[in-house]
Formats: C-alpha cells, sequence, structure tokens
C-alpha cells in the first residue's frame, strides 16, 4: 500500500469537499508546493458560503436593522406606513453568498489548485472516482483528504420536506415572512432565524427539549437570551417535548409537552427542524477505502494530526466530528495540509474553539461555563461585568446583556469566558487569544484598552474575576 501511494500520481493531495474545512486544507496544500486538486459537486464554499453562515448573516443584519429603525424615534427618525418586506433582504443574502463563493474560485485559482466538479468518491488504493452528472473520471493522489460535511437531521416525528417543514435551508430561501412558525430546537441555527422572522413580522414559537436555550452555553447567557426574546413577544416552551408534526392543507398541526406536563397542539403556517446536522460520510466510498467511522454518528475517526485509519487519508470539518463550526473545519484543514507536506507542527485545540451565535443580543463564548467548572473540582472566581456599565453600549442604545469571566484562582487563568450583548462574536477573540497565550487575567487587565470602547468591558470583566471592579 504505502508503495502504492508514493508511485507516480495525478496529484499529490486530492481533497473531496469544497467547504471551509476542505477548500482551506486545498489552499495551504498549494502554497506548500503540492499538486492539489478540490473535488466539488456543489458550489465552492459549501453549506457555510452558501447555505448557511454567510447568508443568515446578512439576514440577521437584515433583521438587526429593521428592529432599530422600528425604535428610531430617539434618534428623531420617524416613519409613515413604516414596513418590513423579507424579499429584498432575503435577494441580498443571496448577493452576499454568490460573491464570497466567486472569491473562494479565485482563491484555488491563484494557489495552483485544481477545481473538479463533481461528486468524489474515495475508490482505494489513493483513486477517487469523480461523477459529473453520468461522467466519470478516476484521479490518483499520494494523499486524499476527505472534506465532505454535514447535513441537517431529520427526526422521526419532524419530517424535513423544505415546502411546510423546513430545515435551514428551506428557511433562508423564503422571499415572505409567514404569520405564524415554529422552531424546534434553540440551539444557535434555531435562535438565529427565530430572531430574523420575528423581526420581519413573524409570530415565532420556540421549541427546546432541553431545560434551557442556547444549552451549550453558560446558564447566564441562556437566560439573558430568553429574557431578551420573550420581551420580543416570542412564545419559549424548554424542556419540551414534540410528540407529532403533520402536514394538513396550507399549514402544520405540530403537537408538544411542556415541562409540566401539559399538551399543546398548535396549527402554524411552518416548522423550521433546527435539532441538530449529522456527517455526509455514506456513499463516498469510505467502506470501499477502509476509513474507520464512530460507532455513534457515523463521523470519520481521526487522529490529532486528522490522519484517518488509513495510511494517506486523512478528514476535516464536520466529518471529522468535534465542533460542527467552519472555523474549526479551516483550522483542521491547515492542520492536515501542513502534516501532510511534512511541516506540520501543531494540532487544534479543540478546548479553545470560540462558540458564536448571531442573533440579538449576541451570544459569544470560549472555554468552561461556570457550571462545567465547578464540576471539574476548580478553585475559581468569577467576574461579571454588565454593558449597563459600558459608556459605548450605552451610547449605542444597546446595553442588554454582559461579559463574564472565570477565573481560575491558582494560576489566574481563563478557564471560561461568556459574552452576551453588542458584538460579543467579535470580542470573544480577545478571549481566545488569551487563553492561546496562556495570559492570567492581570494581564488581560494591564493591556490597556481604549476609551470610550465596548472592549472596555472585556478589561472589566477581568477585574471583576480578581474582585475589584472600577465601573460597577
Amino acid at each position: 500500500m504505502a508503495g502504492d501511494r508514493h508511485s507516480k500520481t495525478d496529484f499529490d493531495v486530492v481533497v473531496v469537499g469544497g467547504g471551509p474545512g476542505g477548500y482551506v486544507a486545498a489552499i495551504r496544500a498549494g502554497q506548500l508546493g503540492l499538486r492539489t486538486a478540490c473535488i466539488e459537486a456543489d458550489k465552492l464554499g459549501g453549506v457555510c458560503l452558501n447555505i448557511g453562515c454567510i447568508p443568515t448573516k446578512a439576514l440577521l443584519s437584515s433583521a438587526l436593522m429593521v428592529n432599530e429603525l422600528r425604535h428610531a424615534g430617539g434618534h428623531g427618525i420617524t416613519f409613515d406606513g413604516f414596513t418590513a418586506d423579507l424579499g429584498p433582504a432575503q435577494k441580498r443574502s443571496r448577493s452576499v453568498a454568490a460573491k464570497l463563493s466567486n472569491g473562494v474560485s479565485f482563491l484555488l485559482k491563484k494557489n495552483k489548485v485544481a477545481h473538479i466538479e463533481g461528486y468524489g468518491r474515495l475508490l482505494g488504493g489513493g483513486k477517487v472516482e469523480v461523477d459529473n452528472n453520468g461522467e466519470k473520471q478516476v484521479i490518483s493522489a499520494r494523499d486524499i483528504i476527505i472534506a465532505t460535511g454535514s447535513r441537517p437531521r431529520s427526526l422521526p416525528f419532524l419530517q424535513i420536506d423544505e415546502e411546510r417543514i423546513w430545515s435551514s435551508t428551506g428557511a433562508l430561501f423564503q422571499d415572505n415572512a409567514p404569520e405564524t412558525l415554529v422552531v424546534v430546537g434553540a440551539g444557535a441555527v434555531g435562535m438565529e432565524f427565530a430572531d430574523i422572522y420575528n423581526a420581519y413580522g413573524t409570530k415565532v414559537t420556540v421549541i427546546e427539549a432541553l431545560d434551557r436555550v442556547l444549552p451549550l452555553e453558560d446558564k447566564d447567557s441562556s437566560r439573558t437570551v430568553a429574557m431578551a426574546f420573550k420581551k420580543r413577544k416570542m412564545d419559549i416552551f424548554t424542556s419540551a417535548r414534540v410528540e407529532s408534526t403533520e402536514v394538513v392543507g396550507d399549514g402544520v398541526v405540530i403537537s408538544f409537552t411542556d415541562k409540566r406536563g401539559k399538551a399543546h397542539r398548535l396549527e402554524v403556517d411552518y416548522v423550521l427542524s433546527a435539532v441538530g446536522r449529522i456527517p455526509n460520510t455514506e456513499d463516498i466510498g469510505l467502506e470501499a477505502a477502509g476509513v474507520k467511522v464512530t460507532e455513534r454518528g457515523n463521523f470519520v475517526v481521526v487522529d490529532e494530526a486528522m490522519r484517518t485509519s488509513v495510511p494517506g487519508i486523512w478528514a476535516v470539518g464536520d466529518c471529522a466530528g468535534q465542533q460542527l463550526l467552519a472555523h474549526k473545519g479551516m483550522h483542521e484543514g491547515v492542520v492536515a495540509a501542513e502534516h501532510i507536506a511534512g511541516v506540520g507542527h501543531h494540532t487544534v485545540d479543540y478546548a479553545n474553539v470560540p462558540n458564536c451565535t448571531y442573533c440579538h443580543p449576541e451570544v459569544a463564548s470560549v472555554g468552561l461555563t461556570e457550571e462545567q467548572a465547578r464540576e471539574k473540582g476548580l478553585d475559581i472566581e468569577v467576574g461579571k461585568f454588565p454593558w449597563a456599565g459600558n459608556g459605548r453600549a450605552l451610547a449605542a442604545g444597546d446595553s442588554t446583556g454582559f461579559v463574564k469571566v472565570i477565573r481560575d484562582k491558582r494560576y489566574s487563568e481563563v478557564v471560561g469566558a461568556h459574552i452576551v450583548g453588542p458584538h460579543a462574536t467579535e470580542l470573544i477573540a480577545e478571549f481566545v487569544m488569551a487563553r492561546h497565550l496562556e495570559s492570567t487575567v492581570e494581564e488581560i487587565d494591564l493591556a490597556m484598552h481604549p476609551h470610550p470602547t465596548l472592549s472596555e468591558a472585556v478589561a472589566e470583566g477581568a477585574l471583576g474575576a480578581l474582585g475589584r471592579p472600577l465601573h460597577i
């Protein structure tokens, strides 16, 4: 097998999948002088650029503007007959996505990466079959990187049809906001779409099986967002169990039980299923190539350098498990490419992957929640600085939320950071960098933060974790 891998091949590296993990792996391999090809059956950029991260953020930007205009009187701005139309916002989101997808094509060319259109399937022995609408070709490579991504999950009682029961994809392509919508699943995807549709006038109901919205976040973060959504007249049911969904005429009947055991039956226009994702690991030739997958979930099994169970085959991104996040996949792509080229000196720090939810208020975090830190038996001190104490946030009229810092007293390191409020998803990077550099809380405070800025709240949160905040 090793001899076959190092015989003459069409490429040094073939990447199967052109999403964030795949195209970044291909670009890095090209930069390192490897003859590289990237196979993609659909548009370059994958789910993230085309039907995920980017277009939803464009819609969320539109939704935020709509909400701000509704409350623009304080700025001396008034309207007669104010209306908000989802259609143009949806069209704009597609334009943004298209620009970035075309940008990926340019980057591949710039780095001398061949873009091969078609569906890639491993054949074993360092070969990949590419099926482009029935026209098939076989290409060979010394190393193959699997980057086939993931897709929305359907449940037996919640079967996605993209007509009345949407996945995130169906929710993204609507020209009109319906009168009523039920969102099943209160993770990042569910809460972001709840935000968008509420802004455009839809009566939104959120149903979550776990005991709080954004269940992966710190409890304080979950509580603050839930309160903000309820203030916007959204109904939220947590610890709830969906029993059935039935498409009836021009709507959906959804039956569920709330946390008190009370049965509910709602007739709504649409239901959005936001209950997670599953990897695209079927029908890509893993069995033929001998690549192992996990017993639960069918994720590709990889080591710290992204190697699979078969020499010469690697996997990155959603199909390789861990956090199903684009930025995590990108880092894995770089790790795989550099190890293939023999210059790999680092791996991915999965304990320092930031989580971001772009609803309003925004939510971001890195590291442990307060509950997790206490469960680990750490001796911690928690600092929590409210945006109500930050001049820039007050000036912008956006003071919901806080910056929360969890400090391990032993070495004064940041074991967790949580932000709810304005530009949380940008500010969290300061904590990610601090944790990467093993900075202490004192060092975050000693790094001078400009005034008046939102970043001052980062320093105040650090001071709070030392028990000596200045502005609360």
